[in-house]
């Protein structure tokens, strides 16, 4: 009986693209809502649906703009993504203007930013369609080319649509990290637009999961003493955010 409910869930996602945890109620009275909560993590867990501030959303929804490559990137370590994104977005006020870049973590972030009045810049395709869906939001979408792989954009000449535009923060996230490469990324032109965010932007916020220790990727847009706040998970190890506190910033 689980199995044929987890089942009817996932079809009643897959039909719907995105269902709120009292949609599932009024569909399933019967069932309780914790156990309707335990259904989502599993069908989490077989990489089916992701879960989001109230609900789920079909993987085959995203699908739809994203493509494989990106999907398969947003199913994986989604515990850490999701706390990260709720602690930035906890960091969003009203009438804020700041700048998101177009990683599967920012996604997450743009489920968990609340409908209020602020303007958002971002590269990111995905970010900007679930952002669309809120009416407060202002986008604005950079353009340029379309890195497939990330559904993001990056141009050369970004600096000329940036010239006379300003925002307060910048959160973005990296691909990989060590203390001798720093944050990096598999694209040199988005490194070179992740260099020009930060430095344009009065704080800098770098959203970092676990998994990304160790690991270095190409090119390097950014190190240890240009961010101002690291938002990361719980699993992050404590020596290395100690190592990041003495360089002032504020770990997350």
């Amino acid at each position: 009986m689980k199995r044929d409910r987890i089942e009817l869930i996932a079809d009643l996602l897959d039909k719907r693209g995105k269902l709120s945890l009292t949609q599932l109620e009024e569909a399933f009275p019967t069932v309780s809502q914790m156990t309707l909560r335990r259904d989502l993590q599993q069908l989490e867990s077989d990489g089916r649906i992701i879960r989001v501030r109230g609900g789920a959303m079909s993987v085959k929804e995203i699908q739809k703009v994203s493509g494989e490559a990106y999907t398969k990137k947003t199913t994986i370590h989604t515990d850490e993504k999701r706390e990260i994104a709720q602690k930035a977005a906890s960091l969003i006020d009203a009438g804020c203007s700041f700048f998101v870049d177009g990683g599967t973590t920012a996604m997450y972030l743009a489920k968990e930013i609340p409908d209020i009045n602020c303007n958002v810049f971002t590269n990111g395709i995905a970010v900007a369609m679930e952002l669309a869906q809120k009416k407060n939001i202002v986008i604005n979408l950079v353009g340029g080319q379309l890195m497939s792989d990330n559904l993001s954009t990056a141009s050369p000449v970004a600096d000329m649509y940036f010239a006379d535009t300003n925002f307060e923060l910048a959160i973005i996230s990296a691909s990989a990290f060590t203390v001798e490469n720093g944050f990096s990324c598999g694209s040199p032109v988005e490194a070179d637009l992740l260099k020009l965010i930060r430095k344009k932007a009065k704080s800098v916020y770098m959203m970092l999961d676990s998994s990304k220790i160790g690991k270095i990727m190409p090119y390097t847009f950014a190190r240890m003493e240009d961010i101002d706040v690291l938002i990361t998970d719980e699993n992050f190890p404590e020596d290395l955010k100690d190592l990041f506190k003495s360089f002032d910033i504020v770990v997350m």
